[in-house]
């Protein structure tokens, strides 16, 4: 069981969330970014003039940006000067793989995760240095998902997806690649899964999804890995099955799973839209869509794709992106039988304008009789912060942030607007029934003496910016979206730290995998007195734009 635009800053939404109980106004002057775009590589619907679409690393020594691109290479830029960066030969990576996952960076080695053909096959990892010469390959697990170094730069942790192709379901797993005698010398070892075979029922019964029929070693599916300041230990997102795995490094051993649990979008601050039918509610067309934040009686599963780690005042946090994610187990509310004791409106709640149209997960939540006492929906539609010294606690959740600031861009509730969309005003409201605004990406990175998180958008596009110096009381310091530019669906992001940047100022790495292109932004700190002044009148500017439609579904969650 599951325990229970042109360009807009829409800083005056510190002061609406702020009055909904998230934000502490008195204090984020201090943290308030000057945010601007530099320049763009790509977006092009020409395959040849594309640059990158997901995964963005950086070398310091060259400055080299290179990224992951869509026809299986690995696409490079100059960016001395991130204002005008100069294009440089791609690599094609054909020779290596069918197709590449992901790349990072470390002491001027570039790892790249290639997937075989058949992507149950085992996959590979092949080394080259900052000028594209190809050094070696390594054989991983199947469908090497991402991959990251140790701070130190002597091993490299891939994440093993193992998905399922038809009968075909290989183990995922996480393979350490020791490079600490050299590149040419790269020796792996591989930490599994399998010896939590058996214990299905108890991971469950703890609230790890394990799928019926499944073992573990084949149900988990690793996303992403980070890894401590120390390198001994990494956490790796296992997003089907809304958990962690913690692995001990130097004996390429997982020592445990640990569940997230679930999100209450019927506790205050965590509402969500669940439709994209709900106009009639404010007079719209029977199935047009609007705005509509409430409180519902629905669980989220956490599952989130990118994770990091921080360490503040000795405490580990791991930062998580709660995007959500599906196999075939999605049914929407209206197809299932709800338990009429837990609720007794179920037919309302059932409605196309109320939860009916909801994905929610088949194999969880229902009881003895086949009925569905609790519901449970992909993806917590935020980001949370999680003390993993010792274990696993949250300490913060964004709630339902990142909507209702979405939801701003909306003058009503029927406004068509980039609320829940797929990126333009265009598919308004379209995703707010499968995982609304689906935070995927995320980077975190010092600006002055604060810590930053920035979190993508997959979705409606763009980022979120939150300081999150104090882990147990971030706060929301900034939305970027530049989709009338042309930036469709940011996947990974990257901060580079000033020490490391080109220009001497801290920059963000967007890369946009729907528009295909990357995009080039400086982030520094705003002085205070003109942050103050820019707060206290933009605030009040955003005042009347706070939540929508709470009154109507009152009665519906008493």
């Amino acid at each position: 069981m599951i325990h229970p635009i042109y360009r807009h800053h829409w800083q005056f939404l510190l002061t609406l969330l702020s009055i909904a109980g998230s934000i502490n106004i008195v204090t984020e002057s201090a943290s308030a970014l000057n945010i601007t775009r530099l320049s763009s590589l790509g977006n092009s619907t020409t395959a040849a003039n594309n640059f990158g679409a997901e995964i963005p690393a950086y070398d310091p020594a060259s400055r080299k940006l290179f990224v992951t691109g869509p026809n299986n290479r690995l696409d490079i830029a100059d960016i001395s000067n991130p204002a005008s960066p100069i294009r440089l030969p791609s690599i094609d990576l054909s020779p290596y793989g069918a197709g590449v996952n992901s790349v990072a960076i470390k002491n001027g080695i570039v790892a790249v995760a290639m997937e075989a053909s058949q992507i149950t096959n085992n996959g590979s990892v092949v080394f080259f240095n900052t000028n594209g010469v190809f050094q070696s390959q390594v054989t991983v697990g199947a469908l090497p998902d991402m991959l990251t170094f140790t701070p130190d730069g002597n091993r490299v942790l891939v994440a093993n997806e193992g998905e399922a192709r038809g009968a075909i379901d290989p183990n995922g797993s996480v393979s350490i690649i020791d490079l600490s005698t050299g590149v040419l010398n790269a020796t792996v070892n591989t930490a599994t899964f399998t010896r939590f075979n058996g214990q299905e029922n108890t991971l469950r019964n703890q609230g790890v999804r394990i799928f019926p029929g499944q073992t573990v070693s084949q149900d988990v599916e690793p996303e992403y890995i980070t890894v401590s300041d120390d390198g001994t230990t990494a956490w790796v997102s296992l997003q089907e099955n809304n958990a962690v795995a913690v692995v001990d490094v130097a004996n390429a051993q997982v020592t445990s799973i640990v569940p997230l649990g679930a999100k209450n979008f019927n506790a205050p601050g965590n509402g969500l839209d669940p439709s994209d039918r709900d106009g009639v509610v404010f007079g719209g067309a029977a199935n047009s869509p609007a705005v509509r934040i409430n409180n519902w009686p629905v669980f989220g599963l956490y599952q989130p794709d990118t994770i990091a780690t921080v360490t503040i005042a000795g405490q580990t946090y791991l930062i998580t992106a709660n995007e959500g994610d599906t196999r075939d187990e999605a049914r929407r509310v209206s197809s299932l039988t709800l338990d009429p004791n837990v609720f007794p409106n179920a037919a309302e709640l059932q409605l196309a304008q109320n939860l009916g149209r909801l994905d929610v997960s088949s194999i969880d939540g229902r009881n003895d009789q086949g009925q569905y006492s609790q519901l449970f929906a992909y993806g917590g539609r935020s980001f949370s912060i999680w003390n993993v010294t010792n274990g696993l606690s949250q300490v913060f959740d964004s709630g339902d942030d990142f909507e209702q600031i979405l939801a701003a861009f909306s003058a009503t509730p029927l406004t068509p607007s980039i609320f829940n969309s797929d990126g333009t005003p265009s598919s308004f409201d379209s995703r707010s029934d499968n995982r609304g605004p689906e935070p995927e990406g995320l980077a975190v990175g010092t600006v002055g003496n604060r810590l930053y998180t920035f979190v993508g958008i997959e979705r409606a596009g763009g980022f979120m910016v939150y300081d999150i110096t104090n882990p147990s009381h971030p706060f929301f310091v900034d939305y970027i979206n530049d989709w009338q530019l042309g930036d469709i669906s940011p996947e990974g992001l990257l901060f580079i730290p000033a020490a490391d940047s080109p220009n001497g100022t801290p920059l963000l790495i967007v890369a946009n995998e729907v528009s295909r292109n990357v995009a080039i932004y400086s982030v520094k700190p705003v002085p205070e007195p003109s942050a103050v002044l820019g707060l206290v009148t933009l605030g009040l500017a955003g005042y009347s734009l706070k939540k929508r439609g709470n009154s109507q579904l009152e009665h519906l969650i008493d």
